[in-house]
């Protein structure tokens, strides 16, 4: 697969299940959904469903995809794969597919995943994917699922984790515009109390190691960052035999 995430979340198998597989929670926690929609089915057959991203106000991308998933297996862990398409002409993922793997560890699960795509746009589409979309992409399902975990290990709902991430987000982009347009530390402590500008009086040095800090500094315990996750499977990855079960969607 060309993309993998990692995380370890320490929460119950079946709360982990419910918040993943659900598309009223999924679609709370996973920035790359704004709207997840089960189709109706019969028994035994794989689920479809539909989906849709936001892309831009006013502009949504959606597709459709079916989806399986193995519950109980014998040695403990869960799986759930998808294939998925989209016939949008602006959605540059045409067709992919994917996998969740759970697997019990000690007081918690590592949840992981595996997928790739094939994207529309020909030879412009292949390198804006890999310079953009890609990175990107990757980028926001492993912030995803670190904001999953901050629901289950702290309590901190999606939404409440989306406003943290915002407003540090300002305040290290307001130190680092204070301080790269040269308006004055001083200025800047004084907002907080005389015994803040009192700090004021400080070297150039400080102020870049500030800056610097406001820049790489690991976000606050309860702000979603995709750095907590794992990127690169530390073993050879092969995804569930359950995908291979299921049709592209068309």
């Amino acid at each position: 697969m060309g993309l993998y995430i990692e995380a370890r979340i320490r929460a119950d198998l079946d709360d982990l299940w419910t918040r993943t597989q659900e598309p009223s929670q999924h679609q709370r926690w996973d920035l790359r959904f704004t709207r997840i929609t089960y189709l109706p089915r019969a028994e035994g057959e794989p689920q479809r469903f539909r989906y849709a991203t936001r892309v831009l106000p006013g502009l949504t991308v959606a597709g459709t995809g079916v989806s399986a998933g193995e519950r109980e297996r014998p040695d403990g862990t869960r799986t759930s794969a998808l294939r998925f398409s989209s016939p949008h002409p602006l959605s540059l993922l045409a067709e992919g597919s994917g996998y969740w793997r759970y697997l019990p560890d000690g007081d918690g699960v590592t949840f992981l995943t595996g997928y790739d795509y094939r994207p529309r746009w020909g030879r412009v589409g292949a390198v804006a994917d890999r310079l953009l979309f890609r990175p990107l992409i990757g980028w926001a399902t492993a912030w995803s699922f670190d904001r999953l975990r901050l629901w289950l290990e702290r309590g901190i709902t999606p939404e409440r984790a989306l406003r943290n991430w915002l407003a540090e987000l300002l305040v290290r982009a307001l130190v680092v515009i204070v301080g790269a347009t040269g308006l004055g530390l001083e200025r800047f402590l004084h907002l907080f109390g005389p015994l803040a500008a009192s700090m004021a009086y400080v070297s150039p040095l400080l102020l870049a190691v500030v800056i610097s800090l406001a820049l790489f500094t690991s976000p606050l315990p309860g702000t979603p960052a995709a750095r907590r996750c794992l990127r690169r499977p530390a073993t050879r990855v092969r995804a569930p035999r359950v995908l291979r079960t299921l049709e592209t969607p068309r």
